[in-house]
């Protein structure tokens, strides 16, 4: 489940907070009795405050996350999915053509992500594709990259982060037993995570469905 933990209530104003602490924490507890995990959208210091002690799984976007409001999600274990990809789309829409200087958002986003880093805070790999297109989700784990994750660990919450932080115990990782998706590429990951774009094998159940 999803909420919106905080947003503009007008046009042009700041983003505030949407629910209560005591609110979000009743839909968060009817969510997780219903065996429902629940991502917050949020990006405000008292947006993201809430969520996180309201017991959410995830974060969405966190903007304007600081250090302090991410050692909370370290040890509340809550994880932050940063869409890093639909910031920067969004300021191109808007003109920038990528060159320094940033906008004021990019700056704003390279920020709070390195923050969370720095903080260990579990992190989701997510984009908010769909502001940009569809099939263009790589986009996101170049960036993560690039604003200051290693490739391995950008390759890690791709696949058995995020199906450990969404309770999806059947995949995520190569074993037996697992749920038999896989896809090959041209290149090392690890090293450049660019080649995640050169893929050259797919096996989706243990079936071939591209390759050679």
């Amino acid at each position: 489940m999803k909420i919106c933990g905080d947003y503009r209530w007008r046009p042009g104003e700041p983003s505030r907070p949407t629910f209560t602490l005591e609110e979000m924490r009743l839909a968060v507890e009817a969510a997780h009795s219903a065996g429902r995990k629940v991502s917050v959208h949020a990006g405000t210091v008292e947006g993201m405050r809430r969520a996180i002690l309201a017991g959410a799984d995830t974060i969405e976007h966190g903007d304007g996350g600081t250090a302090e409001i991410f050692r909370l999600m370290k040890a509340r274990g809550v994880a932050l999915c940063p869409t890093l990809a639909a910031t920067d789309a969004i300021s191109r829409y808007r003109g920038w053509n990528g060159a320094a200087p940033e906008p004021p958002a990019i700056v704003e986003k390279r920020a709070s992500f390195a923050a969370a880093l720095a903080a260990g805070t579990a992190i989701c790999m997510g984009g908010d594709v769909g502001v940009y297109a569809h099939g263009d989700n790589a986009r996101e784990m170049e960036l993560m990259a690039d604003y200051g994750m290693r490739p391995a660990a950008v390759l890690v919450a791709a696949t058995s982060g995020n199906a450990r932080i969404f309770g999806l115990a059947d995949r995520g990782a190569v074993k037996p037993g697992l749920l038999a998706d896989l896809v090959a590429v041209e290149g090392d990951p690890t090293a450049e995570i660019k080649a995640v774009r050169a893929v050259r094998l797919v096996i989706k159940g243990g079936q071939l469905v591209r390759g050679p």
